[in-house]
């Protein structure tokens, strides 16, 4: 079953790697990994969509917050959340078929960014399924090259995030 988690972690090297090496460790398949810097550039936000059973769901969960440098990971799969994925499309198409295209894309909510004689480049965001819908369409206009940014997820949930520190510093005691 696919799940999808949200991680909060220090922004340290090697964190990632942690986060990732529990995964893989496990031989849990990861379908799609999104890491970035928050506000705060001293944490980063990790979204990652991973096939795990339904009913280790909530160790994973346990044992991601117990790694150094998490502050906290949580499963979004069925909570109130928003998740999108952005999809980079190259589309190549005769001159004829240019006018459907962009009536396509407008209804997938697509965006051009770039157009030349040999076709457009389209940017568009949404569910996973009506990505994959998007790409099927615009294959029956010619070739395209498609590159996917992995799932980002927010949650909705009005619970307070944990911001604290996973090792609290101690104060050093002088000795006279």
């Amino acid at each position: 079953m696919l799940i999808t988690i949200s991680v909060l972690l220090e922004n340290k090297p090697g964190a990632l790697m942690r986060v990732t090496g529990l995964l893989s460790q496990r031989g849990y398949n990861i379908e799609s990994l999104t890491v970035a810097r928050t506000l705060d550039p001293s944490l980063s936000r990790m979204t990652i969509v991973v096939d795990v059973d339904s009913k280790l769901r909530p160790q994973v969960i346990k044992q991601m917050n117990k790694l150094i440098n998490v502050l906290q990971a949580q499963d979004l799969t069925e909570s109130p959340a928003v998740m999108r994925e952005m999809v980079l499309l190259r589309v190549r198409s005769a001159m004829e078929t240019r006018t459907a295209i962009l009536k396509e894309a407008e209804i997938f909510g697509a965006r051009v960014v770039d157009s030349s004689v040999e076709g457009f480049a389209l940017e568009v965001t949404g569910e996973s399924e009506k990505l994959d819908e998007f790409i099927s369409v615009m294959e029956s206009y010619g070739e395209i090259e498609v590159t996917r940014s992995g799932m980002v997820a927010v949650s909705l949930e009005a619970k307070k995030l944990r911001l604290s520190p996973p090792v609290p510093k101690v104060e050093s005691v002088e000795t006279k």
